[in-house]
């Protein structure tokens, strides 16, 4: 079997330690993979200046996918103008290569409020209040207006939608559960309920539910066993997801990725997690949530064996004895390549 180019973009803090034990760990389980390193983040931008070039973008598109790490300054930085790297980094990927889906699976870590639970959180990627509309006035001043608009098309609603239900259908429960407020947001909310109501029946077999976004925040610690798919705009999705990773064990359990189904353009795979620059360099950073993410972008490359591997692997190793007991980073590591099948 070929191999795949993965661009692994290490970031800031904590980011190129968890990549590279994803990468170790990737290799371990079989994966054929090469790697090329782009500087990139906040260090890069306060050597240089540097975001993201688009020299860097078409390097970036001849990647069959990307490894991200983390992306942001220290806390309580204040050089890099807030917004910069997020819109000029993060975001300028997911728009301009098209990553419309962002999947987080979560599965309850032992001992986590969320212990059982087992759910993904499909969120739209590319709309939403995220799209950059709205402006300023009089900036500064006591008149100052700022307006910040989400932007939420049918064609982008409609094809996270389909992506959610088929998903779904995939699943033993088959169940699904639009996340808005549509009591409020009654255009964009109306926009979406319209059409998880047309899809649906197309897929009988899945059952459907709604809940307003402020409800689902509840239930998410409550019993968040009770969710199988989640489907939700930009925005909720973001916050939705950090709850989850909190709920399920700690965003260090988190994987992400930011997907292109239509492979127009590669997808790129993220834990959830900050840089923790207070931790960096010490050893000590968990990379569960990128190595997990790592088991996502292969699975999505086609490297279903090694995927299935590390995620076995990674769920024994969330279920050893003493799951609370610190570890380094290459403890971890060691660990979950020790449960490799």
């Amino acid at each position: 079997m070929a191999g795949n180019t993965i661009a692994v973009i290490g970031g800031d803090g904590i980011g190129p330690e968890v990549c590279a034990a994803a990468i170790e760990v990737a290799r371990a389980a079989g994966a054929t993979v090469e790697t090329v390193e782009f500087d990139l983040g906040a260090d890069r931008y306060l050597r240089d200046g540097e975001v993201l070039s688009e020299a860097t973008m078409d390097a970036l598109r001849s990647a069959d996918a990307i490894l991200l790490g983390a992306i942001g300054p220290a806390i309580g930085d204040t050089r890099i103008p807030g917004g910069t790297l997020e819109r000029g980094l993060l975001l300028k990927l997911r728009f301009t290569f098209d990553q419309y889906i962002n999947l987080r699976p979560f599965v309850g870590q032992v001992g986590s409020i969320g212990e059982g639970a087992d759910f993904v959180v499909i969120r739209e990627n590319t709309e939403g209040s995220y799209a950059g509309e709205g402006g300023v006035l009089r900036r500064g001043t006591p008149a100052e207006i700022a307006t910040q608009g989400s932007v939420n098309t049918r064609f982008g609603v409609e094809r996270c939608v389909r992506y959610a239900f088929d998903l779904a259908n995939r699943r033993p429960k088959r169940h699904l559960t639009l996340v808005h407020k549509t009591n409020v947001l009654t255009f964009a909310g109306d926009l979406w309920q319209r059409t998880v109501d047309e899809v649906k029946g197309e897929y009988p077999d899945v059952s459907v539910d709604y809940n307003h976004v402020d409800a689902a925040c509840i239930y998410l610690v409550e019993k968040p066993m009770n969710y199988d798919v989640i489907v939700t705009d930009n925005l909720f999705g973001d916050i939705l997801t950090d709850l989850a990773g909190a709920v399920c064990g700690g965003v260090g359990f988190a994987a992400s990725a930011n997907m292109n189904p239509m492979r127009t353009a590669p997808s790129m795979f993220e834990p959830v997690h900050g840089a923790a620059h207070d931790i960096a360099g010490k050893g000590l950073a968990n990379p569960t949530a990128a190595i997990s993410s790592c088991a996502l972008m292969l699975d999505f490359l086609g490297q279903h064996d090694a995927a299935q591997k590390i995620t076995a692997a990674v769920t024994a190793d969330a279920g050893r004895d003493n799951p609370t007991q610190p570890r380094s980073t290459a403890e971890v590591t060691r660990a979950v390549i020790e449960r490799l099948a």
